[in-house]
């Protein structure tokens, strides 16, 4: 029972690590479909290229920062 007690922390640390992991995964891909949509469909690729971008940086900023 006392391994339990000392696995804890170690176990909420993964878990934690882990939904940050999911979680930017799902908004780099919402931000994918929605830059080749604008791409594709509004014909805005410029507008597509720098959303793209833009937003995976700033994705990695703040996941880094904010983690």
């Amino acid at each position: 029972m006392a391994d339990a007690q000392d696995d804890y922390p170690a176990h909420l640390e993964t878990y934690t690590s882990f939904n940050k992991l999911v979680t930017f995964t799902l908004l780099w891909i919402v931000l994918l479909l929605v830059s080749m949509a604008l791409g594709l469909v509004g014909h805005m690729s410029i507008f597509a290229v720098l959303l793209g971008i833009g937003g995976t940086v700033a994705l990695l900023v703040a996941f880094a920062v904010l983690g």
